[in-house]
This record gives C-alpha cells, sequence and structure tokens, in this order.
C-alpha cells in the first residue's frame, strides 16, 4: 500500500515539473484518433463541460493449461493433490460505459457489464465436464477530476467504488453433483460481494503526430462479503504510446504491470480439496502483459465524434500463486461517441 501511494506521488511530481518548465500553453487535445488510450484503458481522458459520451466495449479473455509460480505445470502436478483440475477458461464481457462533465474539471463515470464464462475440467480418473455462468457483474462508479490541462500534456485524479450486483453464489451441475447444482469456485462468480473503492491517476502527453500517458490504479477490498471472503486488492500500472498515421487512424502499443493479491478468507459452500480453483491459495499473482491496437476517430461529418478501438493483449511474464490456469490472449474491441 506505501508502495502504491509513493508511485502515484512521484508520477504526479513528474508530471507537475514537466508542465513547469515549458512555456507552451497548448492545451492536450482528445479531438484525434489518438486523444484517446488503448480501448482496454479505463478513466483513461476527460470531458468538456457539458459533454456526453457513451461506449461498447466487447472483451474476451482466454485462460488455458497450468502454470505453478512462473513455471508451466501439467494436469498430473494438479490432479496429484486435487480431484479435478480445469484445462481452460473462456470468458467474455460485454461493458457498456456513461461520462458526464458537469464542468471542464470534473467527469463522472458510470460501467455496466455482462459477465458470460466456461470453465473444462479434467477429473483425476480421466472424466471431463463444464461448468458455465453468466449474469451482471459489479456496477462501477468514478468521479474524475483533473488537475492541469497546459503544455499538451494532462493530469487527472479518479475515485470509485464498485456497487456488488453480481453474484456471488452462481451453481452449476458437475459429476459430483448430479443431478443437483453446486456452487461454482471464485473464478467462476460474477461479482466480488464488496463495496471496493479504486483510486487512480492517469498523466497524458502528446506531440503533434504521437501521443503517450500512463495510469496508476488500486482497486481495494474492504471487509469480506457475505460468503466469508474476499477478492484480492489490484494494482495496475499502465503505460501506452500510440503513433497518429493519418487524421482518422493511430496505432498504440501498452505495457501493463499487475499485481493481484490472494483471496482471503474462505467460502464454506467450497471443498478446497475438490478443484484447485476453490483452494484460496490458489489466486493472484503477478503479471506483466503487452498489448497492440488501434483507434479509428470521425473528426468530421455524419459520424462526427464517433471512435472505434481494438486491442490484442498477451502476457510477456506471469508468476502465480500456487497453481492455477495460464492467462493467454485478452482481444478488447469497442466504440465510443461523445456529443
Amino acid at each position: 500500500m506505501k508502495k502504491f501511494i509513493s508511485a502515484i506521488a512521484l508520477m504526479a511530481s513528474l508530471a507537475l515539473c514537466a508542465q513547469e518548465t515549458n512555456d507552451n500553453i497548448e492545451k492536450w487535445s482528445a479531438g484525434r484518433p489518438d486523444g484517446h488510450a488503448p480501448i482496454a484503458v479505463m478513466g483513461d481522458h476527460m470531458h468538456g463541460k457539458n459533454e456526453w459520451m457513451f461506449s461498447y466495449r466487447y472483451m474476451y479473455m482466454n485462460m488455458e493449461d497450468l502454470k505453478q509460480g512462473s513455471d508451466n505445470a501439467s494436469y498430473d502436478n494438479a490432479l496429484a493433490n486435487y480431484m479435478v483440475t480445469p484445462t481452460a477458461m473462456p470468458m467474455q464481457m460485454h461493458m457498456l460505459g456513461t461520462m458526464f462533465a458537469p464542468s471542464d474539471k470534473v467527469t463522472l463515470m458510470a460501467m455496466f457489464n455482462y459477465v458470460s464464462m466456461e470453465m473444462d475440467h479434467l477429473t483425476r480418473i480421466g472424466g471431463t465436464f463444464t461448468t458455465e455462468s453468466s449474469g451482471l457483474g459489479d456496477i462501477k462508479l468514478s468521479l474524475l477530476y483533473q488537475f492541469f490541462n497546459k503544455n499538451r500534456q494532462s493530469l487527472h485524479g479518479q475515485i470509485g467504488f464498485s456497487i456488488p450486483t453480481g453474484s456471488i453464489t452462481e451453481s452449476d451441475v458437475t459429476p459430483a453433483s448430479t443431478p443437483n447444482e453446486t456452487e461454482l469456485p471464485y473464478p467462476m462468480q460474477l461479482g466480488t460481494g464488496t463495496f471496493d473503492p479504486l483510486v487512480a491517476v492517469t498523466y497524458l502527453g502528446q506531440s503533434n503526430s504521437v501521443s503517450w500517458g500512463s495510469q496508476i490504479k488500486g482497486v481495494f477490498r474492504l471487509g469480506e462479503n457475505n460468503r466469508d471472503f474476499r477478492y484480492g486488492n489490484r494494482y495496475t500500472f499502465n503505460n501506452w504510446f500510440a503513433v497518429k498515421a493519418t487524421d482518422w487512424i493511430s496505432f498504440s502499443t501498452r505495457l501493463e504491470g499487475l499485481i493481484v493479491g490472494e483471496l482471503g478468507g474462505a467460502d464454506p459452500n467450497l471443498n478446497p480439496t475438490m478443484v484447485i480453483t476453490a483452494d484460496t491459495g490458489n489466486s493472484g499473482g503477478t503479471f506483466l502483459n503487452g498489448g497492440f491496437g488501434f483507434n479509428i476517430y470521425a473528426s468530421k461529418g455524419a459520424l462526427k465524434n464517433l471512435r472505434f478501438g481494438f486491442e490484442f493483449a498477451t502476457p510477456f511474464y506471469q508468476d502465480l500463486n500456487g497453481i492455477q490456469l495460464k492467462n493467454k490472449e485478452t482481444l478488447t474491441l469497442g466504440t465510443q461517441y461523445s456529443f
């Protein structure tokens, strides 16, 4: 926590120093294809007074095979200690967002999502089965405040929280529970069950043909939910660089550092010796992810202020606590419209 606060303070200080040493007063501009971050980054930009923006994002994330620590692991490694191991978990998420700026300094943001997940399993005796869950996730509300926009650089902060609207009691039929449903392990639940505050700071800069940005964000779990557990805190540090190829398209690259804490407590309805995903020791880790994408922006005509973004991301490094499914590719695409 202290390191997270120190990192925010350092980033803010560097940005303030940069803007104070430049006599150019031209503002950072969102009115170009690289005026928004890669589509997978949230809370990256502000809006002018009385401006609205509506957005839709689709994300596909795939997890497959196993990893123990930073090393690859086999299904036999998992089945030596558990009766069941997952083999793959594709997840799809549909995200609707809205932003409104009551002033040039303040932008309000709300995010709603619908999640759909599947998990394929292998049993110790060689059987296979699949479980599924889908539904609304947690709602996220935030306030963004702009500290400055000067010298083609901008710095803003974000505070918010998530409302636990997503289910944490999803269930499905397994071979051991047939014909009845049984509660699914932690990764297959749709929400957190807790009110989770978040804090972030985002720095943006641009020149005539390139732009760049950094965002540090923390999501904190306060207390346990009504199933006697809580998910781990999340700390992300995103850095991106984009090139404006034309007035309507830009290409970007992104590097993300992510730290996810272990689950705390335990759901009394889950047997931690049955499947690795029900054991809280097999949760959390450290990740270094890279992404490549593009943004398209209509600056005039009937589609003015309409954007489309796409990004492909993949882990460069992952060090997982215990034994877990390995993160693979993530695809994010979406559209944004402001007026």
